[in-house]
């Protein structure tokens, strides 16, 4: 199918070796997006620092940061409408606003997989060494590392030998993430309406959903954790090659996702929150994951193994799903020629992107170990320069659906809503916070490390020169392989935008 208008543009490229067509339905893709944002941990590492910024009103910001992620899913979900390629980002925006702004977009795609796998890997070998009592193994670098790239790589197998073994342990996990995390958030709300919290409880009110309670600096800084919590939903629609009723299917799947994850975030924001107390939250802020492991005990006891375990199988779910958008993103870009062509490789009986997701996990198994030998802080402050990375490429793809159906925007109200106002004012909130973003991690003082790089915070290094390789890398191969620079922008097939309607 092309989806090109007549005229404006090259057909869609052949492709020679597909991946799995239906291998999934709506619901594997479903809960696929569901824990690639891995709510546990997100929820772990992200909710401390919320409060000690916001106190009592950190389930307002949540509520708040869910409002940029609806829309720029929303624009998912339109795009790829009319183009289902795995690539999402880098071929919407390559066909709505050329290859230069495409190509950088996929390149921050395939870059925030290097940047955290390792980290989700690490995440879930320690809380899991935790929940089986463990300590002395946890507290053990070499230890920790060496089972860290044995997930990695256990986790990358199963991504290769095929995506139905993917969606199927995906289930397991999501499930008992789900279960863990509410028997959590039930028994902290009945111990604060009991009077049984060991900590200073404070009883939920609904005034805490509002995310300008704080003032407005606090809300900005709130809002930037708040989009690393609902980051990763979008892994559902880079499977929308494999996925059953691929028009549609893979975006409903991306918009219910993050509309479960608010649900979910707001539930166990109210119950920490409630149980307690901001004081506590905030002076631990600092602890991140380790401030969780401390609730679970103090809310459990001694079934505090629970949400350890939830935290591991949140970390271990989104290590797997984490690698599909960068392995389909490249395999996206080798087949336009935007890469080299040896990472297009499909595997013959799986039919899976070997080759690319091999390579993902190699990249970011290096990163990880390289990162640590600098420092523990080091990993955080490369964790912390991806909100520069998911602001950009999800800004990106908000503006690239207005483009996209420039020509169809004002036939409806439906159109001009939906799929250009939103995605806009989406990108618009997210460029804003991109801004915000770099002039915070301009202060060294405010990075994981407190050290100074070149003058400036660590975080905000490591993202100008993942921007400046990629720029590099681009360039050289536009000399190199001058092809997929040719395309030009696509105009949306009238007939696609009726059949949408229907």
């Amino acid at each position: 199918m092309s989806h090109d208008g007549a005229g404006d543009g090259p057909a869609t490229p052949t492709r020679e070796a597909g991946l799995k067509a239906n291998a999934i339905g709506f619901l594997d893709a479903l809960v696929i997006g569901l824990n690639s944002t891995s709510p546990a941990y997100s929820l772990a590492a992200v909710l401390g620092p919320i409060v000690a910024l916001v106190g009592i009103y950190a389930p307002g910001v949540m509520l708040a940061s869910f409002v940029p992620m609806l829309l720029i899913a929303a624009a998912f979900y339109y795009l790829n409408k009319v183009d289902q390629d795995c690539g999402t980002t880098f071929s919407w925006v390559t066909r709505a606003m050329g290859p230069w702004a495409g190509w950088l977009g996929g390149w921050a795609i395939a870059m925030t997989g290097v940047l955290v796998i390792g980290s989700l890997a690490d995440v879930a070998v320690n809380f899991g060494l935790l929940a089986f009592g463990l300590d002395d193994w946890a507290a053990n670098a070499w230890i920790r590392q060496g089972l860290t790239v044995a997930v990695i790589l256990a986790m990358t197998t199963i991504c290769v030998i095929g995506t139905e073994l993917s969606a199927h342990l995906q289930d397991i996990l999501i499930l008992a993430q789900v279960f863990f995390l509410l028997a959590f958030a039930v028994v902290a709300i009945y111990r604060i309406y009991a009077g049984t919290s060991t900590l200073e409880e404070i009883e939920p009110s609904l005034s805490w959903l509002n995310p300008f309670g704080a003032g407005g600096a606090a809300l900005t800084g709130g809002l930037l954790l708040g989009v690393f919590m609902y980051w990763g939903w979008e892994s559902a629609v880079n499977l929308t090659e494999e996925v059953e009723n691929s028009a549609t299917a893979p975006g409903r799947a991306g918009i219910w996702s993050t509309v479960i994850l608010l649900v979910t975030y707001l539930s166990v924001g109210f119950a920490v929150v409630g149980y307690a107390g901001t004081v506590f939250l905030a002076e631990n802020a600092g602890e991140e994951e380790a401030i969780f492991a401390v609730l679970a005990h103090e809310v459990m006891g001694g079934w505090d193994w629970m949400v350890l375990l939830a935290v591991c199988t949140s970390a271990l779910a989104s290590t797997q799903t984490t690698i599909i958008p960068a392995s389909r993103t490249a395999l996206s870009m080798a087949r336009r020629h935007a890469l080299p062509p040896h990472l297009a490789h499909i595997h013959p009986r799986f039919r899976t992107p070997d080759v690319s997701t091999w390579w993902v996990a190699g990249i970011a198994i290096g990163w990880y170990l390289i990162v640590n030998q600098i420092s523990e802080n080091a990993l955080l402050d490369s964790l912390t320069a991806l909100s520069l990375l998911i602001a950009f490429y999800y800004a990106l793809t908000g503006l690239a659906c207005a483009v996209y159906y420039r020509r169809h925007l004002l036939e409806g109200p439906h159109n001009l809503l939906l799929i250009g106002v939103g995605p806009v004012v989406g990108a618009g909130l997210l460029i804003w916070l991109l801004v915000e973003s770099i002039g915070d991690m301009s202060n060294p003082e405010n990075s994981a490390s407190g050290v100074s790089w070149f003058g400036l915070g660590p975080p905000l290094v490591i993202g100008i020169a993942i921007a400046l390789v990629g720029v590099l890398v681009m360039c050289f191969w536009r000399v190199r392989d001058g092809r997929f620079w040719q395309e030009r922008r696509t105009v949306v097939d009238p007939a696609l935008v009726h059949a949408r309607k229907r």
